[in-house]
């Protein structure tokens, strides 16, 4: 009797977070390329809003910039300490290498945390889905491929048989770069995800107006900066492991 009510109980819940759950992952419009059936999703719709975002702060930025003033504002103040930030961030590691780095790790640092946060304004984070963060974790990869070869030809390769019998150790080193940085980054973000989805369909009605937003600062503002601070910073370290350094 007690495991038949518990199977009942079970199959509610279920049923329960089923119906108001919402994980915010839907096909918004299907369409067929070379015979596959292909969906437009709400990835691909945060994306495309996270761009625009972007792409308004950054005319927005250069036309605060160029009319600047001697006393700055409040929005010239802004732009001013993020780049400062990233400057430091960026030479705080890789040196004197930092001036090749710079617009890159810049560049993904503040599409990566627009990303994570977009879920405060109702979207659900691009991050959360593997085919963005994969993408991610290759650019890094090859990034990392191109400059040691750059810097030290085909010895590059030749350093991953030191010593030999830990070579195909080496090997697997090198090819899980993509993987960790692309499944560190998604697995947590869509943890927080899952976690607001399932809290937004757990609380009644009343109380999702205001308890939820102690969470958001935790999941989205607290975790998304730390997943984004070390998706970069491991990027840097990983080059500059091949190119090496000059404080």
């Amino acid at each position: 009797m007690i495991e038949q009510m518990a199977a009942l109980s079970t199959g509610s819940v279920g049923r329960f977070l089923a119906a108001d759950a919402d994980f915010m992952i839907k096909g918004l419009f299907k369409y067929t390329l070379f015979g596959k059936e292909l969906y437009i999703t709400t990835t691909h719709v945060a994306i495309f809003i996270v761009d625009i975002l972007i792409l308004i702060l950054a005319i927005a930025a250069r036309k605060k910039v160029k009319n600047a003033k001697e006393i700055p504002d409040g929005f010239q103040n802004f732009i001013e300490l993020i780049v400062e930030f990233l400057d430091k961030f960026v030479a705080g590691i890789m040196g004197e290498n930092a001036k090749r780095f710079a617009n890159y790790i810049g560049s993904i640092f503040i599409f990566i945390i627009i990303c994570n946060i977009s879920s405060l304004i109702g979207l659900r984070p691009p991050t959360a889905d593997y085919g963005v963060t994969l993408p991610l974790g290759l650019i890094t990869f090859f990034l990392v491929q191109i400059n040691g070869v750059r810097k030290n030809k085909l010895q590059h390769f030749g350093d991953m048989c030191k010593p030999v019998v830990l070579t195909p150790i080496n090997i697997i080193g090198e090819l899980a770069v993509p993987l960790s940085l692309s499944l560190r980054l998604f697995g947590n973000i869509l943890s927080g995800t899952v976690m607001m989805g399932l809290i937004y369909g757990l609380l009644p009605i009343f109380l999702k107006l205001g308890l939820p937003a102690v969470l958001h600062i935790y999941f989205d503002l607290f975790s998304g900066a730390i997943q984004t601070y070390v998706f970069c910073m491991l990027t840097m370290v990983y080059v500059t492991d091949k190119i090496g350094t000059t404080k």
